[in-house]
């Protein structure tokens, strides 16, 4: 789950980091009525959307006084943003946020995350700040320097002299940010955090280490024991479908292809929006309905999928192990009676019961493509909308 910025500078400043005194609005007369107890001469405007590369789509601008902050949120309230991160349709501007400005004297990047691969908490940080941190990886990849640490109640001194060296920080300053460091470890052990990302991450002329963005995701798995993390959700940020998909607790994600995917199982749905590509199509989807899934919930998947009006073609994909294929079956032909099916539609069963689901499709009337394996299912299925 993701969370807006002033709310993960919120969580940061409980912790101990010091961020710049900011305050947020859903509309403008609000905003400035609270902007006037900022203490100075020079206001920050953020756009408060799920996304990066807010500064150059326009979504953060620098403002003399008032007057102009007034002008420039006007601009900016119900705009749509578009970034590499929203996609063409963009996000629009609900709630903006403004803090005082500051003084800059070096920028540097921070980022705190899960490392799957070694089961250790990955530090990621560079003295190139402000900047895509892809961009830097590229073209600068000595500037990033990757600490992983072991999980233990407390971060220790020796990790954060790995993590902040790079930053080249005197003696007041690197202790400010061995703070931090310590401050972000024991906040994203004590929430579940799967990321936390500052950008940039400043030395202040007052020689203060300040931060001056920040971006937060949370484990979706872990929410139920944070339910201060859940009262931050902000479902306008959301894709509907995704809202509707976690109502019966479907791992969905919607991408910008044209083929629906339904799969039971993660990595098999990751082979499946390979094999979609390497036949040369994009899918629309990641969507797995889990190992246990109920007809229910095979029937409000298949209905998420048809919802999206850039699905041309479906292909579902099941390996039937404690997931059994009759009732991936019944799902369906539950789905097709309350919702027409105007897209062609390639199934692929295999493993517990799909003699059985299979005769259930035959019977149901349903226009389906059968296919043999992964391969012929994938090569039916972008042959079939071309």
């Amino acid at each position: 789950m993701n969370i807006h910025e002033y709310q993960a500078k919120k969580i940061l400043k409980n912790y101990g980091a010091i961020v710049p005194n900011g305050i947020f609005a859903s509309d403008v007369k609000d905003l400035l009525e609270k902007a006037k107890v900022l203490d100075t001469e020079k206001y920050v405007l953020k756009a408060q959307i799920h996304s990066g590369g807010r500064g150059k789509a326009g979504g953060i601008k620098l403002v003399n006084n008032l007057e102009e902050l007034e002008k420039e949120a006007k601009n900016l309230i119900g705009k749509i943003l578009v970034t590499h991160q929203t996609g063409p349709n963009g996000r629009k501007v609900r709630k903006l946020y403004v803090e005082e400005a500051s003084s800059i004297s070096k920028e540097f990047y921070l980022s705190c995350l899960v490392d799957r691969e070694s089961s250790k908490i990955a530090f990621i940080s560079s003295d190139q700040g402000g900047m895509d941190i892809e961009e830097v990886a590229k073209n600068n990849p000595e500037k990033i320097l990757t600490t992983k640490v072991e999980f233990r109640d407390q971060i220790s001194d020796d990790d954060c002299k790995k993590i902040i060296e790079i930053f080249n920080l005197d003696r007041d300053a690197y202790e400010e940010a061995q703070k931090l460091i310590k401050s972000i470890y024991k906040m994203f052990i004590e929430k579940d955090a799967s990321l936390v990302e500052i950008n940039p991450l400043i030395l202040t002329k007052e020689n203060k280490i300040v931060c001056l963005d920040a971006k937060m995701n949370f484990d979706d798995n872990a929410l139920f024991k944070h339910p201060e993390i859940i009262d931050l959700r902000d479902l306008n940020e959301e894709e509907q479908t995704e809202i509707e998909a976690s109502k019966y607790d479907l791992a969905y994600i919607k991408l910008d292809g044209k083929i629906g995917c339904m799969v039971n199982g993660a990595g098999l749905a990751m082979a499946t929006m390979d094999i979609i590509k390497l036949y040369g199509e994009e899918p629309a989807n990641f969507l797995d309905v889990g190992g246990g899934a109920s007809k229910e919930k095979v029937s409000a998947a298949f209905k998420i999928i048809l919802s999206d009006k850039n699905v041309k073609g479906i292909l579902i994909n099941i390996f039937g192990g404690i997931m059994r294929c009759d009732v991936l079956a019944k799902g369906l032909v539950e789905a097709a009676k309350e919702i027409k099916i105007n897209v062609p539609l390639v199934i692929r069963l295999a493993g517990t019961n799909y003699k059985e689901g299979k005769k259930i499709l035959d019977n149901s009337g349903l226009e389906i493509i059968s296919a043999s394996d992964l391969g012929d299912a994938a090569k039916k299925v972008v042959m079939s909308i071309k």
